[in-house]
């Protein structure tokens, strides 16, 4: 029988059964019924017939099946199955994939404890900055400058803070590959002060009781959609970070005992975090508690109760009210608690730090629970919601209590 030509193999069609047009030398075209044509190598080890896949055509064509034929048979003169040999060398590449930068980010992915939100960024970071650079790479291979192109990257359109988290998360990464065997060093800590500073973010906020008290006067006048006033109503009583507020969930609530107990996934620290409910704050959770407790989130969004407020809603509202984003925004509320409690109410600072959900230490360097000083945080917590209506209506006669 001829060898196979190009021309041959061209003009052959499909039939009802599977066909195969031999070259020699055991390689043959096998062509299916539907179509789908590969290229096969039949051959003999240790006495039993084998077949061994050498590719698909056209993308491999007669020629490439003709040299591939010719390595299998080199490798039998040496007394090497060809097609062990294939499966070994899968076996190989799987297992050297898998101490990739890119498989160990996933897996460092997978394991960790954030909110949606922000494992949403995170993987979107990852996908577009990081591992189309190195995501092949091996992770033991790579080297301080690997990592600082990325940060480079990205600080030349402007992302300069986005890039500061990303090379913190690739040095975790790289810490987590340490801890599995996969690296023997970190990298990413040789990049101390070759990044671009970060810029100074400041929340602006009101610090100042007498400018407050204009703007809890427009909050309890506010005449936009409900959930938003709610939303509105609620920041300055519990002073806890928008997303915390906005993606509240009415499973986190104990209304009768008059607590919100949030858990470590929504939180900055991964710490869960107990809040003290007001008479005021248990007053406006009552009043929106029919219209949206059928729901997941206390505060739904406009077009689907399945998604939470969105995130621009309450600095869009305070614009609307006539507050300035270098005056006020949502976040802002914790700086006017932290400063007016400790300034004006005078409460201690670390009761004040407690019910920021910022880490507190004991004197043994060890972080408090989440109920440390909860009879103190929630006596502060009412007096506050107290101060605020009293500012409100004008009451406040003067800025310290004594």
């Amino acid at each position: 029988m001829p060898p196979l030509s190009d021309l041959a193999i061209r003009r052959s069609k499909p039939t009802g059964k599977t066909q195969k047009l031999f070259d020699g030398g055991g390689l043959y075209l096998e062509i299916s019924p539907a179509g789908g044509r590969w290229w096969r190598l039949k051959y003999r080890f240790d006495g039993k017939e084998k077949r061994l896949a050498l590719g698909v055509y056209p993308e491999v064509s007669l020629q490439l099946a003709r040299n591939r034929r010719e390595d299998a048979r080199r490798l039998l003169a040496t007394g090497t199955d060809p097609g062990q040999q294939k499966k070994d060398a899968a076996a190989a590449k799987a297992g050297m994939d898998a101490l990739t930068f890119g498989a160990i980010a996933r897996e460092w992915m997978k394991g960790r404890i954030w909110a949606e939100s922000y494992r949403v960024k995170v993987e979107a970071w990852m996908e577009n900055d990081v591992l189309p650079w190195i995501g092949s790479r091996q992770a033991a291979d790579l080297e301080a400058p690997d990592f600082l192109s990325i940060a480079r990257r990205m600080e030349r359109r402007g992302a300069i803070e986005s890039g500061h988290r990303v090379i913190q998360n690739c040095g975790q990464i790289m810490r987590y590959a340490i801890a599995s065997g996969v690296a023997k060093r970190n990298p990413v800590a040789d990049l101390r002060g070759a990044l671009q500073p970060k810029p100074k973010r400041h929340y602006a906020a009101i610090t100042d009781a007498k400018d407050l008290a204009p703007l809890l006067r427009a909050i309890h006048a506010y005449t936009g959609r409900a959930v938003t006033r709610w939303a509105l109503a609620l920041a300055p009583l519990v002073f806890l970070r928008p997303g915390e507020l906005r993606q509240a969930e009415w499973s986190e609530f104990d209304l009768d005992a008059g607590v919100w107990l949030i858990p470590a996934a929504r939180m900055k620290m991964r710490t869960e975090h107990l809040v003290p409910l007001s008479r005021q704050a248990m007053e406006i959770l009552r009043e929106i508690h029919p219209l949206t407790n059928r729901g997941r989130f206390v505060f739904p969004g406009r077009n689907s109760n399945a998604r939470p407020l969105s995130e621009n809603t309450v600095n869009s509202a305070l614009r609307r009210m006539g507050f300035e984003g270098d005056q006020m925004t949502g976040h802002g509320f914790r700086a006017t608690a932290r400063t007016i409690l400790d300034e004006v109410l005078g409460f201690r600072p670390d009761i004040i730090e407690h019910q920021l959900a910022h880490t507190v230490k004991d004197p043994n360097g060890r972080a408090y629970n989440r109920t440390t000083h909860l009879v103190e945080r929630t006596r502060m917590m009412q007096e506050w919601a107290d101060y605020l209506d009293r500012l409100r209506a004008g009451n406040v006669v003067s800025l310290r209590v004594a």
